[in-house]
């Protein structure tokens, strides 16, 4: 376990969550429209994210919410891929921008699964 990572992570994912019930449009519209319910996304994933960042901050609890964190990540990578292919209905935001997301989020999981020592057990 990387410390400094561990309570990195649960800053970003504790100021994510939050962001998501302070401003839940600008989350709603990232949703693919292919997927029913935004808002209920919306809520459902930023409490999901406030969960896994109090979640990895107790030791007990820190694979279960790592592995959580981890597949949300995972999860809302579609969004990233609509952004990104669909530049013209996010503006103000840079295509560059919404494609460099995706490797981002790629290595977000990556960080994930190293910071709090996950490992597929077989």
């Amino acid at each position: 376990m990387h410390r400094f990572s561990v309570y990195l992570i649960a800053l970003l994912f504790a100021a994510a969550g939050t962001a998501h019930f302070v401003r839940p449009s600008a989350f709603a519209r990232i949703v693919p429209p292919y997927l029913p319910a935004p808002y209920a996304l919306v809520y459902v994933s930023g409490a999901a994210e406030l969960l896994g960042a109090l979640g990895v901050l107790v030791p007990g609890l820190r694979r279960y919410a790592g592995w959580g964190l981890l597949l949300l990540a995972l999860a809302v990578f579609p969004a990233n891929v609509h952004m990104a292919l669909h530049p013209a209905d996010f503006e103000g935001i840079p295509a560059w921008a919404l494609y460099l997301r995706l490797p981002l989020q790629v290595a977000l999981v990556g960080w994930i699964y190293w910071a709090l020592g996950l490992r597929i057990r077989t």
